[in-house]
Parts: structure tokens; C-alpha cells; sequence
């Protein structure tokens, strides 16, 4: 069975480039520039949950991930967050996430940091 990952980007030509990685590398992406996928957690059940800080709403990145690991339903799904900030690794450990991608990325980076964490 595929490894689920759940993609938020703030950045459509970014969501479509991971997408299509994460695709061929033979993951089921569920991917969206919006928050929308978090709120049907649930149903998707993924495997990971990659989060970029700056998404697009009312809520950063990391905050999401915070919310979904102090969760007790959702605290054991992994998360990644990805940013261009320059303090990512200290973000990505306060909000509790698994892991972290910096921007711009190496796609075989990102690809093992996915593999890691699923």
C-alpha cells in the first residue's frame, strides 16, 4: 500500500514540483494551498503531513504542525515543515515537528527527509 503525504504549500509551481516527485517516487499525495487537507485529517490518515510556514490563511505553518502533535488523535502522524527562513531548524523543533526542508531544496533531500519520516 502507497505511503500517504498530506502537501501544503504556499507556492503553486513549489506544491506542483513536490507533488510530482513525491508521485513518482510512488507516495499518494494529497496536496493543496490551503490549510483544507488538516481539516480532513481523518479521512486521509497520511503518513506525513509537510507544512511550509508561510502558508496562505490565518495560520503559519508551524502552528499547524503544533496543533496536529499536541493532538492525542493526530500527535503520532509525522510532520515536516518547510520554510526559506533563515532559523527553520529552531521553528521546526519549537512547533514539534519531525523534520524540516529548507527552501530552495535538493529534490533527493527532500525525497529522503519524506522517506525518513513515512
Amino acid at each position: 500500500m502507497k505511503k500517504k503525504v498530506v502537501l501544503i504549500q504556499d507556492n503553486e509551481e513549489i506544491l506542483e514540483i513536490m507533488d510530482q516527485v513525491l508521485e513518482e517516487e510512488g507516495f499518494d499525495v494529497t496536496s493543496s494551498l490551503t490549510t483544507e487537507p488538516i481539516e480532513k485529517i481523518d479521512e486521509i490518515e497520511p503518513d506525513v503531513v509537510i507544512v511550509d510556514d508561510h502558508i496562505r490563511g490565518d495560520k503559519k505553518g508551524s502552528k499547524v504542525i503544533e496543533e496536529l502533535k499536541t493532538d492525542p488523535q493526530t500527535e503520532d502522524v509525522s510532520a515536516v515543515l518547510t520554510s526559506t527562513s533563515f532559523d527553520l531548524p529552531k521553528k521546526a523543533k519549537e512547533c514539534k515537528a519531525d523534520d524540516y526542508i529548507e527552501k530552495p531544496f535538493d529534490i533527493d533531500h527532500m525525497i529522503n527527509v519524506v522517506k525518513n519520516n513515512s
